[in-house]
């Protein structure tokens, strides 16, 4: 939202009026004065007029957390643990996930209650990086790497799927960069190439990586260097 909208709806005196108290430099955006009312503040922004705050800010959160194999990617479920479950911070009830992962599937997990960052993190136009460990049924055939690159054509949805990297580790062993998030995306890719995936496990989204330190089960807030990559 703009800061003369903001004021507007605030006051009740119409934008005309909140672009004149902005002028006036009698509004303060997170503590200092603004002078646009153009300015975008949204619920975690604190805003004053004069010496009266308008709007204390929320606590924005975003944190990282490594899912185990068998935690449900949700907020809440009657009957399986989540990766709500799995945090202790007071304010967790406010999270939703960026980046889902299968019940099946281990590995990072993103959550925020910031609903544009999570927006940027996740919007397919973004083509943010999303790399996957992978371990097959069968030996992986070289010639997966072309087929990976070129896409698959996936008929219920009428898409192709984005060029993929897969690098192969071992024979039945690889690491698979993906730019999307279809459905069962890797597991209908590996399908594709007459194999099967037995364990899948999540590196990294973007410029995050999950810590070698995190255990599984574990969290921590990103810092501001890493929120801001995004």
């Amino acid at each position: 939202m703009k800061l003369d909208r903001f004021l507007a709806k605030q006051s009740s005196l119409g934008r005309s009026a909140a672009h004149r108290l902005i002028a006036a430099r009698r509004v303060r955006v997170d503590g200092s004065v603004c002078t646009s009312n153009q300015q975008e503040v949204d619920r975690f922004t604190r805003i004053e007029l004069d010496d009266t705050l308008l709007q204390e800010p929320e606590r924005a959160l975003y944190l990282m957390l490594h899912k185990p194999v068998g935690i449900l990617s949700a907020t809440v479920d009657p009957v399986h643990r989540t990766v709500i479950d799995l945090l202790d911070d007071p304010d967790k009830h406010t999270l939703h996930i960026a980046g889902r992962l299968d019940r099946g599937t281990s590995g990072l997990i993103l959550l925020t209650n910031d609903g544009r960052w999570s927006k940027r993190l996740m919007e397919p136009v973004e083509h943010v990086a999303k790399v996957y460990l992978v371990e097959t049924a069968e030996d992986i055939l070289p010639d997966a790497v072309a087929a990976f690159a070129a896409g698959f054509y996936f008929h219920t949805e009428d898409i192709t799927t984005l060029p993929a990297e897969l690098e192969i580790l071992a024979p039945r062993r690889a690491r698979l960069t993906l730019y999307e998030g279809r459905y069962h995306q890797v597991k209908r890719m590996f399908h594709r190439v007459q194999n099967r995936v037995t364990a899948l496990h999540r590196e990294s989204i973007g410029s995050l990586r999950l810590p070698t330190d995190l255990q599984a089960g574990q969290w921590r807030p990103l810092t501001a260097e890493e929120v801001a990559a995004f």
